[in-house]
């Protein structure tokens, strides 16, 4: 009853008592109270003095001055009678008080310091699951990421990771008691991830053993279709009955519902099946799946094999029944803008290239690539001749859906002609084209071109490149073909602005950056020429001739660190090319390392015994070392290669002399004197040689040697009587002399000088009277072994050209044995400066 209240009267007051409060701070009376008025009275105007504040952190007053919140009492205060001072501000109600007592307004420093933090319990053993469930996870998706970025072996090392933390998990699970809760998908992802990076790292063994762990767990369900994974690692592995076998299986697993899944486990049957080379078993299977759902690699796949079986009839059919397959995609025109809405023109625009017409793209490619394939693989064996094989497959063409491709059929049947050495032919079938469709008749131009350009008729190439050129405007293949034409009749710079376009068509036509380095190097503009060809090498890695043409420029531009290390990059191409090895050794030679250059030398020799100039070289290196007896075997050589040229002989004679074995030198002179009895020079060597060894035969040989000098005598004053000045002889020589150089020039023999380049040996060889120039004289001569012994040249040159696997050799300057090897200076003539026609 105590705690019970009860309702007031009505007469009571309800707000009665909120008024009362402290006298201290009643405002009602402050006119009537008289301290308070003296305060205003003797404070009025004033302001407090201005306290300085020490750097601590508490705020105190400077002076004696009283502390912060109290006033100093004193005369004029006013204080109250009850003892209470008067608080300086009206803040009492916030917890300022005039004692000094700290700010606390929730009254909690009665309360002491707060508790320290509860520590955090330790985690169940569900949490513990959890987290290991996601760590298992993220090594999965990372094992994947990195399969799809080609690092297989990271791949592996996460997927192995992911199973031990996924044992780890099942055990944990044990021992927790919570075994009811295992997840199963987890398991599945785990396995199924570490078998399929087994089976990408070619661990075929362990990837079988992980398929088979999840193919014998009941617990997975559809783990029977991953027997599809273990038929392909049996068909890697060449086991091809297993993968047959396993094949059937997951066919049995997969329900008739999942129809796309079941053709593609039946044409691997039928692939496996050709490979065994069971080619009725094969037809079988694409038989079943062209039935069901025909396509075009299926259809493609089916003709295939009945060519394997020759069976004519059903090869036709099969074609046939290929070209019933669908397409199913929409055709160019629905991207052709054919009205004026600009909203609809921007959208045409924009799905013009996305990403579904891109893979329109690429299924009608494939089905063209298809039926073309299927046409070339049996149109030489339907019937009984090749002709009559491509017009059956080219009326089956026209006749179908396809028609279209029945031209590019035609051109292709040129390109067999063309295989067979049938070019009449061919060009007949390519001429069909001319009145036909702008786009096809392009291409037929470029190919007639080609042909008239590999049978030299230049005119007919280049008027057929201009008409390809005319038909289409983006044709590359028709400029390369136009500057192909341009560079045959030397006309480099118009070769070069047709090089130019058509790479301005397209950047990476390997065809005109190659020729177009070649033109540069004619022109003497090395550098562009090196561009052009280093760009090549980016596109088509290690071809021998880009890299030779690179090697060159670099030695063209004397830079042989460069050079010397392109080349050696071309032997690892080709390792047994001599002509490589000598221009290694001619680079060594040059900066006076002869060592190394004998090496690649003999490695040239070893290679190709029959390059003049490297057995000359060879020759010579061993008489400047003082070992004539190992340049006798290749002085044979070059005797045996050119038998009527004494000077090889001369050299093994005098070769015998030096190394001492004077009798067999003496016998080597009387040789060659009994065949060249006119060669003054050995009849010298021999009136020397037997002096010295006191044979009777001396006086015998001077008498011969002065018959001789008199007939070479007279002969000289024959020839300087028939070239005196008026005489009618001279002026009839002189002017067929000329009638020929000129004649030779009209030719075009002479190739045109350009800056860095001169006239070819094989050229100048071709001129009337001329000797081999542009170069220093390489002859060997007998005074480089006896500077006693005089020595009169012969006049024939050494034709030491061949051709090696790159293209024709340029004439190379021949060593001397008492010249020191300055650069080299090479000929305008080079080996792959062939030109890649289109």
């Amino acid at each position: 009853m105590d705690t019970l209240r009860f309702a007031v009267d009505d007469d009571d007051d309800l707000y009665s008592g909120f008024d009362t409060v402290h006298p201290a701070l009643d405002t009602r009376h402050l006119e009537s109270d008289p301290g308070f008025q003296e305060a205003v009275r003797t404070s009025h105007g004033r302001r407090p003095p201005t306290q300085s504040r020490t750097p601590g952190t508490a705020i105190r007053l400077t002076g004696a001055a009283p502390r912060l919140g109290t006033v100093q009492q004193g005369p004029g205060t006013g204080g109250s009678s009850d003892g209470l001072r008067r608080p300086m501000t009206s803040m009492r109600g916030t917890g300022y008080t005039s004692q000094g007592s700290a700010f606390d307004p929730l009254n909690q420093a009665s309360k002491g310091p707060a508790p320290p933090l509860i520590s955090k319990t330790e985690e169940s053993p569900e949490e513990k699951i959890k987290s290991l469930e996601r760590r298992v996870m993220g090594l999965i998706e990372e094992s994947c990421l990195a399969a799809s970025r080609g690092e297989i072996r990271l791949s592996l090392d996460r997927a192995k990771e992911a199973s031990s933390k996924e044992r780890s998990l099942i055990r944990q699970r044990e021992q927790a008691g919570l075994s009811d809760g295992h997840n199963l998908d987890l398991t599945f992802s785990v396995l199924f991830n570490l078998a399929n990076q087994y089976a990408a790292n070619d661990m075929y063994t362990e990837a079988l053993n992980t398929y088979q762990v999840i193919t014998k767990d009941r617990m997975f369900n559809n783990s029977g279709r991953l027997r599809v994974n273990m038929g392909n690692i049996h068909y890697k592995m060449g086991q091809y009955s297993k993968a047959i076998k396993f094949y059937r299986m997951a066919l049995d697993q997969v329900p008739n519902t999942h129809k796309s899944m079941r053709i593609k486990i039946m044409h691997n049957i039928g692939l496996v099946f050709v490979r065994m080379g069971q080619y009725s078993e094969a037809c079988t299977s694409f038989e079943y799946i062209m039935q069901e759902e025909a396509n075009f690699k299926t259809g493609l796949d089916l003709v295939t094999a009945y060519y394997a079986l020759g069976d004519k009839e059903r090869m036709k059919k099969g074609f046939l029944r290929l070209l019933e397959c669908q397409l199913d995609i929409d055709d160019d025109e629905k991207y052709t803008t054919t009205s004026d809405d600009t909203q609809a023109n921007l959208i045409l625009e924009v799905i013009r290239n996305d990403p579904l017409r891109k893979m329109e793209r690429q299924m009608k490619q494939e089905a063209e690539r298809s039926i073309l394939t299927a046409a070339k693989l049996i149109s030489p064996v339907i019937e009984s001749t090749f002709s009559a094989g491509y017009n059956w497959c080219v009326d089956a063409i026209k006749n179908s859906q396809y028609a279209d491709l029945a031209n590019d059929l035609e051109i292709n049947k040129a390109v067999m002609y063309l295989r067979q050495k049938n070019f009449k032919d061919a060009v007949e079938t390519l001429k069909m084209f001319e009145k036909k469709e702008t786009k096809v008749a392009s291409t037929a131009a470029t190919n007639l071109s080609f042909l008239y350009f590999l049978q030299n008729e230049t005119d007919l190439a280049d008027n057929y490149a201009q008409m390809a050129r005319d038909a289409n405007g983006y044709n590359d293949a028709a400029l390369v073909n136009l500057g192909n034409c341009c560079y045959k009749r030397e006309d480099y710079e118009k070769a070069r602005e047709h090089y130019i376009a058509a790479l301005d068509i397209d950047a990476s036509c390997v065809e005109a950056l190659y020729n177009l380095g070649l033109t540069n190097k004619k022109l003497g503009n090395y550098e562009e020429a090196l561009d052009s060809l280093l760009k090549m090498h980016a596109i088509v890695r290690n071809y021998p001739p880009v890299v030779y043409q690179i090697a060159h420029l670099y030695q063209l531009l004397q830079d042989n660190d460069q050079a010397s290390e392109w080349y050696l990059q071309l032997l690892g191409l080709v390792p047994t090319d001599p002509h490589i090895h000598q221009r290694l050794g001619q680079i060594f030679d040059s900066e006076g390392d002869k060592q190394q250059a004998y090496q690649y030398y003999f490695d040239s020799y070893r290679y190709f015994p029959s390059n003049l100039e490297v057995i000359d070289w060879l020759g010579s290196y061993f008489i400047e070392h003082q070992v004539a007896e190992k340049a006798i075997s290749y002085f044979e050589r070059a005797a045996l290669m050119q038998p009527d040229e004494p000077k090889w002989q001369l050299m093994v004679a005098a070769c015998h002399r030096r190394s001492g074995n004077y009798q067999q030198a003496l016998q080597t002179y009387k040789q060659i004197n009994r065949r060249f009895p006119e060669n003054v020079e050995c009849l010298k060597l021999l009136i020397r040689l037997s002096s010295d060894l006191g044979l009777k035969e001396a006086t015998e040989y001077a008498l011969e040697l002065k018959k001789v000098e008199r007939v070479q005598e007279q002969r000289d004053i024959r020839a300087t009587s028939g070239s005196r000045p008026g005489s009618r002889r001279s002026s009839s020589r002189a002017s067929r002399s000329g009638s020929a150089i000129s004649g030779h020039e009209e030719a075009g023999v002479l190739p045109p000088k350009s800056p860095g380049t001169r006239p070819s040996a094989r050229s100048a060889r071709s001129i009337p009277g001329s000797a081999l120039s542009g170069g220093r004289s390489t002859r060997l001569s007998l005074n480089d072994l006896d500077e006693t012994e005089p020595y009169i040249p012969s006049n024939k040159e050494v034709d030491s050209s061949y051709v090696d696997p790159l293209g024709p050799l340029q004439e190379r300057p021949k060593t001397s044995l008492r010249r020191k090897q300055d650069e080299d200076e090479f000929a305008d003539e080079d080996i792959g400066d062939d030109l890649l026609p289109e």
